[in-house]
């Protein structure tokens, strides 16, 4: 069986269109980039305090713009008076900075390891490995699974601030888990060619796909809302002002390359020990990416950047740390 994600897109002059289709979100995107306002902190930097406030009052109610103000003013000068630069060998000199980067990148590479982007790159064949051969049916059910995790991501926009990054992401993998599981349970079924018997092979079968697409609709129900968005929040939340650049760009870069190797070694690992076992591979992924949340990702729900900063010091150095600055101790 040919394993192509293209194999479904076969009508003549169609890439032509579904790659001029792509322009228009980033037209979107473009459009809406241009009534973006600017970091609140920068405009701070730039002296232009009122442009700064004026932004903050979009953000935060009355009750808390004061305090937030107050922040801002506070780590500005900060900023100013240590005039700190930081480097990319401080990321990995730094104890505190350490622990930050590798929880950062961390949850990116678990994002694409637990197999997000092989199911939407894939979902097309996947469904015609559940045993849907027509191409119309497995398109139209792909197309379920991108609605599906778009919807889901909008429902985690909403979730993230109430129920915690950190949370939000345990539950989530909790449920990719359970996911990956029946989607590899009813592949491993559905290769046994001794379960139901030959006269009711043909309808075991047909249940046995939509027990997979079952699955796979699960997973993304269950990733879209905390896998899909925390990484990126969490990234955006964790480090200090001087190495924010910096981490986030590494860190994205982590993702992309765990991306590429994902979906270079997904379809060569079906061929080699089939789809079942492939999907209890990545539930097994998604186990120790669990772990990894539990045990290295703190909760930065309502927390300011220098509350964050001195989160990492007492999780570095305990106690002897928690009246320093990050930016303090570079060099």
């Amino acid at each position: 069986m040919d394993l192509s994600p293209t194999r479904c897109c076969l009508v003549p002059g169609t890439w032509r269109w579904m790659l001029g289709v792509a322009a228009v979100p980033a037209i979107i995107q473009f459009v809406l980039m241009l009534f973006l306002p600017e970091s609140p902190r920068w405009l701070y930097r730039k002296d232009e305090k009122a442009k700064a406030i004026a932004v903050l009052e979009q953000i935060y109610d009355s009750g808390r713009l004061e305090e937030e103000v107050e922040l801002l003013a506070s780590a500005s000068m900060h900023e100013f008076q240590s005039n700190c630069t930081g480097s990319y060998l401080d990321i990995f000199r730094l104890k505190e900075l350490r622990l930050a980067f590798f929880a950062g990148a961390g949850l990116q590479a678990f994002q694409q390891f637990t197999g997000i982007n092989t199911v939407m790159y894939y979902s097309p064949t996947i469904v015609q490995m559940a045993g849907f051969t027509s191409n119309r049916l497995a398109l139209l059910l792909s197309l379920i699974v991108a609605a599906m995790n778009a919807s889901g991501t909008i429902v985690g926009i909403y979730l993230i601030d109430r129920c915690g990054r950190r949370r939000l992401a345990l539950t989530s993998l909790a449920g990719v888990v359970l996911s990956l599981v029946i989607l590899a349970t009813a592949f491993i079924l559905q290769s046994s060619s001794s379960l139901c018997g030959s006269l009711f092979s043909g309808s075991c079968q047909g249940v046995l796909g939509w027990f997979a697409v079952g699955g796979l609709a699960l997973y993304i129900a269950f990733f879209s809302p905390g896998m899909g968005p925390v990484p990126w929040a969490v990234n955006s939340e964790i480090y200090p002002e001087a190495y924010r650049g910096m981490c986030g760009g590494m860190s994205a870069t982590v993702n992309w390359i765990s991306n590429l190797i994902v979906a270079q070694t997904f379809l060569s690992i079906v061929g080699w020990v089939g789809t079942g076992p492939t999907f209890l591979i990545i539930a097994g992924i998604a186990v120790m990416a669990f772990i990894f949340v539990a045990l290295y990702v703190p909760e930065t729900k309502g927390l300011s950047f220098e509350e964050v900063d001195l989160l990492w010091k007492e999780r570095a150095w305990g106690g002897q740390g928690s009246h320093e600055s990050l930016l303090g101790s570079a060099p």
